[in-house]
Protein backbone atom coordinates (compact mmCIF):
# COMPACT_ATOMS: atom_id res chain seq x y z
CA UNK A 1 0.00 0.00 0.00
CA UNK A 2 3.01 2.33 0.24
CA UNK A 3 2.85 5.21 -2.24
CA UNK A 4 5.52 5.35 -4.92
CA UNK A 5 7.01 8.58 -3.59
CA UNK A 6 7.66 7.22 -0.09
CA UNK A 7 10.89 5.49 -1.16
CA UNK A 8 10.64 3.05 1.71
CA UNK A 9 10.73 5.63 4.51
CA UNK A 10 8.02 5.76 7.16
CA UNK A 11 7.14 7.50 10.38
CA UNK A 12 7.35 4.33 12.46
CA UNK A 13 3.89 3.51 13.86
CA UNK A 14 4.99 0.33 15.63
CA UNK A 15 3.57 0.38 19.14
CA UNK A 16 1.76 3.67 18.57
CA UNK A 17 -1.94 4.00 19.40
CA UNK A 18 -4.04 4.74 16.30
CA UNK A 19 -7.77 5.49 16.38
CA UNK A 20 -9.76 5.23 13.14
CA UNK A 21 -13.44 6.20 12.99
CA UNK A 22 -15.81 4.44 10.61
CA UNK A 23 -13.39 1.59 9.96
CA UNK A 24 -15.97 -1.15 9.47
CA UNK A 25 -15.74 -0.88 5.67
CA UNK A 26 -14.05 0.77 2.70
CA UNK A 27 -11.18 3.19 3.13
CA UNK A 28 -11.27 3.03 6.91
CA UNK A 29 -11.00 -0.74 6.97
CA UNK A 30 -8.17 -0.73 4.42
CA UNK A 31 -6.34 1.91 6.48
CA UNK A 32 -6.76 -0.17 9.62
CA UNK A 33 -5.39 -3.28 7.90
CA UNK A 34 -2.25 -1.50 6.71
CA UNK A 35 -1.52 0.26 10.00
CA UNK A 36 -2.12 -2.92 12.01
CA UNK A 37 0.19 -4.75 9.60
CA UNK A 38 2.85 -2.13 10.37
CA UNK A 39 2.59 -2.85 14.08
CA UNK A 40 0.34 -0.04 15.32
CA UNK A 41 -2.07 -0.58 18.19
CA UNK A 42 -5.22 0.03 16.13
CA UNK A 43 -8.58 0.93 17.62
CA UNK A 44 -11.50 1.03 15.20
CA UNK A 45 -14.99 2.38 15.77
CA UNK A 46 -18.33 1.46 14.31
CA UNK A 47 -21.90 2.59 14.83
CA UNK A 48 -23.25 -0.83 13.93
CA UNK A 49 -21.45 -3.31 16.17
CA UNK A 50 -22.52 -6.31 14.10
CA UNK A 51 -20.74 -4.84 11.08
CA UNK A 52 -17.94 -3.74 13.35
CA UNK A 53 -17.30 -7.23 14.65
CA UNK A 54 -17.30 -8.61 11.11
CA UNK A 55 -14.78 -5.94 10.09
CA UNK A 56 -12.59 -6.69 13.12
CA UNK A 57 -12.32 -10.33 12.06
CA UNK A 58 -11.45 -9.32 8.48
CA UNK A 59 -8.87 -6.75 9.57
CA UNK A 60 -7.15 -9.18 11.92
CA UNK A 61 -7.13 -11.93 9.30
CA UNK A 62 -5.68 -9.63 6.63
CA UNK A 63 -3.12 -7.89 8.85
CA UNK A 64 -2.13 -10.78 11.07
CA UNK A 65 -2.45 -8.47 14.08
CA UNK A 66 -5.09 -7.84 16.75
CA UNK A 67 -7.27 -4.72 16.65
CA UNK A 68 -9.70 -3.26 19.16
CA UNK A 69 -13.32 -2.44 18.33
CA UNK A 70 -15.33 0.22 20.16
CA UNK A 71 -18.84 1.52 19.57
CA UNK A 72 -19.20 5.14 18.43
CA UNK A 73 -22.09 6.97 16.81
CA UNK A 74 -21.06 10.39 15.48
CA UNK A 75 -24.74 11.30 15.18
CA UNK A 76 -24.98 11.37 18.98
CA UNK A 77 -23.12 13.71 21.32
CA UNK A 78 -24.03 11.34 24.13
CA UNK A 79 -22.28 8.47 22.32
CA UNK A 80 -19.25 10.64 21.54
CA UNK A 81 -18.92 11.74 25.17
CA UNK A 82 -19.21 8.17 26.42
CA UNK A 83 -16.69 6.91 23.89
CA UNK A 84 -14.13 9.65 24.55
CA UNK A 85 -14.38 9.24 28.33
CA UNK A 86 -13.92 5.47 28.11
CA UNK A 87 -11.08 5.77 25.58
CA UNK A 88 -9.10 8.23 27.69
CA UNK A 89 -9.56 6.03 30.74
CA UNK A 90 -8.33 2.96 28.88
CA UNK A 91 -5.51 4.42 26.75
CA UNK A 92 -2.73 6.61 28.19
CA UNK A 93 -1.65 7.75 24.71
CA UNK A 94 -3.11 8.57 21.30
CA UNK A 95 -0.57 9.13 18.53
CA UNK A 96 -2.73 9.11 15.39
CA UNK A 97 -6.40 10.03 15.05
CA UNK A 98 -7.94 9.31 11.63
CA UNK A 99 -11.31 10.97 11.08
CA UNK A 100 -12.62 8.66 8.39
CA UNK A 101 -16.35 8.24 9.11
CA UNK A 102 -18.81 10.01 6.84
CA UNK A 103 -21.92 9.64 4.73
CA UNK A 104 -24.04 11.20 2.01
CA UNK A 105 -27.84 11.45 2.11
CA UNK A 106 -30.35 12.24 -0.62
CA UNK A 107 -33.01 13.35 1.88
CA UNK A 108 -32.65 15.59 4.91
CA UNK A 109 -32.44 13.95 8.32
CA UNK A 110 -31.38 15.02 11.79
CA UNK A 111 -28.99 13.66 14.38
CA UNK A 112 -29.99 12.71 17.91
CA UNK A 113 -29.15 16.28 18.95
CA UNK A 114 -31.22 17.93 16.22
CA UNK A 115 -28.50 18.83 13.71
CA UNK A 116 -28.86 18.18 9.98
CA UNK A 117 -27.33 14.74 9.56
CA UNK A 118 -24.70 15.38 6.87
CA UNK A 119 -23.31 18.44 8.65
CA UNK A 120 -23.81 16.84 12.06
CA UNK A 121 -21.97 13.60 11.29
CA UNK A 122 -19.38 14.60 8.68
CA UNK A 123 -18.29 17.75 10.49
CA UNK A 124 -19.80 18.45 13.88
CA UNK A 125 -19.47 14.95 15.33
CA UNK A 126 -15.89 14.86 14.09
CA UNK A 127 -15.20 18.28 15.62
CA UNK A 128 -16.72 17.24 18.95
CA UNK A 129 -14.73 14.01 19.16
CA UNK A 130 -11.54 15.81 18.21
CA UNK A 131 -12.00 18.46 20.90
CA UNK A 132 -12.53 15.83 23.57
CA UNK A 133 -9.41 13.87 22.57
CA UNK A 134 -7.10 16.85 22.01
CA UNK A 135 -5.54 16.78 25.51
CA UNK A 136 -4.52 13.16 24.98
CA UNK A 137 -3.08 13.94 21.53
CA UNK A 138 -1.04 16.81 22.98
CA UNK A 139 0.14 14.64 25.85
CA UNK A 140 1.22 11.98 23.32
CA UNK A 141 3.10 14.36 20.99
CA UNK A 142 4.47 13.98 18.44
CA UNK A 143 1.05 12.99 17.16
CA UNK A 144 -1.09 13.44 14.06
CA UNK A 145 -4.69 14.09 13.07
CA UNK A 146 -5.80 12.97 9.62
CA UNK A 147 -9.14 14.16 8.22
CA UNK A 148 -10.59 12.33 5.23
CA UNK A 149 -12.21 15.11 3.18
CA UNK A 150 -12.91 15.11 -0.57
CA UNK A 151 -12.42 17.09 -3.75
CA UNK A 152 -16.21 17.41 -3.55
CA UNK A 153 -15.47 20.43 -1.36
CA UNK A 154 -14.66 22.31 -4.56
CA UNK A 155 -18.32 22.12 -5.57
CA UNK A 156 -19.14 24.51 -2.73
CA UNK A 157 -17.87 27.41 -4.82
CA UNK A 158 -19.64 30.09 -2.83
CA UNK A 159 -18.12 28.86 0.41
CA UNK A 160 -19.98 27.73 3.50
CA UNK A 161 -23.53 29.01 3.83
CA UNK A 162 -23.25 30.26 7.39
CA UNK A 163 -26.85 31.46 7.27
CA UNK A 164 -28.08 27.90 6.71
CA UNK A 165 -25.51 25.35 7.89
CA UNK A 166 -28.39 23.06 8.87
CA UNK A 167 -29.99 23.17 5.38
CA UNK A 168 -33.33 24.21 6.85
CA UNK A 169 -34.33 26.48 3.99
CA UNK A 170 -33.78 23.85 1.34
CA UNK A 171 -31.93 20.55 1.08
CA UNK A 172 -29.88 19.06 -1.71
CA UNK A 173 -27.83 15.97 -0.86
CA UNK A 174 -24.93 16.76 -3.18
CA UNK A 175 -24.73 20.35 -1.93
CA UNK A 176 -24.92 19.28 1.72
CA UNK A 177 -22.13 16.76 1.18
CA UNK A 178 -19.93 19.33 -0.59
CA UNK A 179 -20.50 21.80 2.25
CA UNK A 180 -19.58 19.18 4.84
CA UNK A 181 -16.37 18.29 3.00
CA UNK A 182 -15.50 21.99 2.74
CA UNK A 183 -16.03 22.14 6.50
CA UNK A 184 -13.58 19.22 6.89
CA UNK A 185 -10.85 21.10 5.02
CA UNK A 186 -11.45 24.36 6.89
CA UNK A 187 -11.46 22.46 10.19
CA UNK A 188 -8.14 20.72 9.50
CA UNK A 189 -6.44 23.92 8.35
CA UNK A 190 -7.58 25.92 11.37
CA UNK A 191 -6.77 23.05 13.72
CA UNK A 192 -3.20 23.05 12.44
CA UNK A 193 -2.92 26.76 13.21
CA UNK A 194 -4.24 26.33 16.75
CA UNK A 195 -1.94 23.42 17.45
CA UNK A 196 1.24 25.03 16.12
CA UNK A 197 4.13 24.43 18.51
CA UNK A 198 2.33 21.71 20.48
CA UNK A 199 3.72 18.74 18.58
CA UNK A 200 0.42 17.80 16.96
CA UNK A 201 0.10 17.97 13.16
CA UNK A 202 -3.20 18.04 11.27
CA UNK A 203 -3.78 17.10 7.64
CA UNK A 204 -6.71 16.54 5.31
CA UNK A 205 -7.00 14.60 2.09
CA UNK A 206 -8.98 13.56 -0.95
CA UNK A 207 -8.87 9.74 -1.21
CA UNK A 208 -10.08 9.62 -4.81
CA UNK A 209 -13.42 8.28 -5.98
CA UNK A 210 -13.44 4.92 -4.25
CA UNK A 211 -15.66 1.84 -4.52
CA UNK A 212 -16.77 1.84 -0.88
CA UNK A 213 -20.03 1.28 0.95
CA UNK A 214 -20.18 4.71 2.55
CA UNK A 215 -23.60 5.28 0.98
CA UNK A 216 -24.79 2.09 2.65
CA UNK A 217 -25.22 3.71 6.05
CA UNK A 218 -27.45 6.43 4.74
CA UNK A 219 -28.46 6.35 1.10
CA UNK A 220 -28.01 2.87 -0.36
CA UNK A 221 -31.33 3.07 -2.15
CA UNK A 222 -30.99 6.64 -3.38
CA UNK A 223 -29.30 8.35 -6.28
CA UNK A 224 -25.78 8.01 -4.89
CA UNK A 225 -26.22 4.35 -4.06
CA UNK A 226 -27.23 3.76 -7.67
CA UNK A 227 -24.31 5.85 -8.95
CA UNK A 228 -21.68 3.95 -6.97
CA UNK A 229 -23.16 0.57 -7.82
CA UNK A 230 -23.26 1.35 -11.56
CA UNK A 231 -19.76 2.84 -11.74
CA UNK A 232 -18.09 0.51 -9.22
CA UNK A 233 -15.87 -1.21 -11.86
CA UNK A 234 -14.37 2.18 -12.76
CA UNK A 235 -13.67 3.32 -9.20
CA UNK A 236 -10.56 2.94 -7.05
CA UNK A 237 -10.31 -0.01 -4.71
CA UNK A 238 -10.49 0.78 -0.97
CA UNK A 239 -6.81 -0.22 -0.72
CA UNK A 240 -5.81 2.40 -3.29
CA UNK A 241 -8.15 4.94 -1.72
CA UNK A 242 -6.47 4.40 1.66
CA UNK A 243 -2.97 5.15 0.36
CA UNK A 244 -3.07 8.85 1.13
CA UNK A 245 -4.45 8.27 4.63
CA UNK A 246 -1.63 5.80 5.32
CA UNK A 247 0.88 8.22 3.78
CA UNK A 248 -0.15 10.93 6.23
CA UNK A 249 -0.01 8.53 9.17
CA UNK A 250 3.39 7.09 8.32
CA UNK A 251 5.52 9.58 6.39
CA UNK A 252 8.28 11.47 8.24
CA UNK A 253 9.18 15.10 7.75
CA UNK A 254 5.74 16.47 6.88
CA UNK A 255 5.13 18.23 10.18
CA UNK A 256 6.17 21.54 8.65
CA UNK A 257 3.24 21.38 6.24
CA UNK A 258 0.63 20.73 8.91
CA UNK A 259 -2.70 21.99 7.62
CA UNK A 260 -1.94 20.73 4.13
CA UNK A 261 -4.46 19.18 1.74
CA UNK A 262 -3.23 16.01 0.05
CA UNK A 263 -4.25 14.19 -3.12
CA UNK A 264 -2.51 11.00 -4.32
CA UNK A 265 -0.04 11.32 -1.43
CA UNK A 266 1.09 14.75 -2.58
CA UNK A 267 0.42 18.24 -1.29
CA UNK A 268 -2.34 19.83 -3.39
CA UNK A 269 -4.20 23.11 -3.56
CA UNK A 270 -7.73 23.14 -2.14
CA UNK A 271 -10.41 25.51 -3.39
CA UNK A 272 -10.33 29.24 -2.75
CA UNK A 273 -13.21 28.83 -0.31
CA UNK A 274 -11.24 26.19 1.59
CA UNK A 275 -8.32 28.61 1.95
CA UNK A 276 -10.45 31.31 3.63
CA UNK A 277 -8.93 31.78 7.10
CA UNK A 278 -11.80 33.98 8.26
CA UNK A 279 -14.33 31.32 7.29
CA UNK A 280 -12.26 28.65 9.07
CA UNK A 281 -12.27 30.71 12.27
CA UNK A 282 -15.99 31.41 11.98
CA UNK A 283 -16.75 27.72 11.48
CA UNK A 284 -14.60 26.82 14.49
CA UNK A 285 -16.38 29.34 16.72
CA UNK A 286 -19.83 28.20 15.60
CA UNK A 287 -18.94 24.54 16.04
CA UNK A 288 -17.44 25.22 19.45
CA UNK A 289 -20.60 27.00 20.58
CA UNK A 290 -22.83 24.17 19.36
CA UNK A 291 -20.70 21.63 21.21
CA UNK A 292 -20.57 23.66 24.42
CA UNK A 293 -24.36 23.51 24.50
CA UNK A 294 -23.82 19.77 25.01
CA UNK A 295 -21.50 20.28 28.02
CA UNK A 296 -18.21 20.09 26.14
CA UNK A 297 -15.29 20.68 28.52
CA UNK A 298 -13.40 23.90 27.84
CA UNK A 299 -9.85 23.49 26.49
CA UNK A 300 -7.34 26.23 25.76
CA UNK A 301 -6.64 25.65 22.04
Amino acid sequence: MVCMDLKGTTWDVRGKTVLITGANSGIGKATAIELARRGACVVITARDMVKGREAKVEIEASSGAPVVLRELDLASFRSILQFASAFMSEYPTLHVLVHNAGLILSTRGETEDGFESTFGINHLGTFFLNRLLLPLLVKSAPSRIVVVASDAHKSARGGLDFDDLQSKRSYNGIRAYAQSKLANVLFARHLATRLAGRGVSAFCLHPGVVATNFTGDGDAGGLWGFFFKWLRPLLLSPEKGARTSVHLCCTPGIEDISGGYFVKCRLATPSKAASDDAAALQLWEISDALCEESALPSFDF
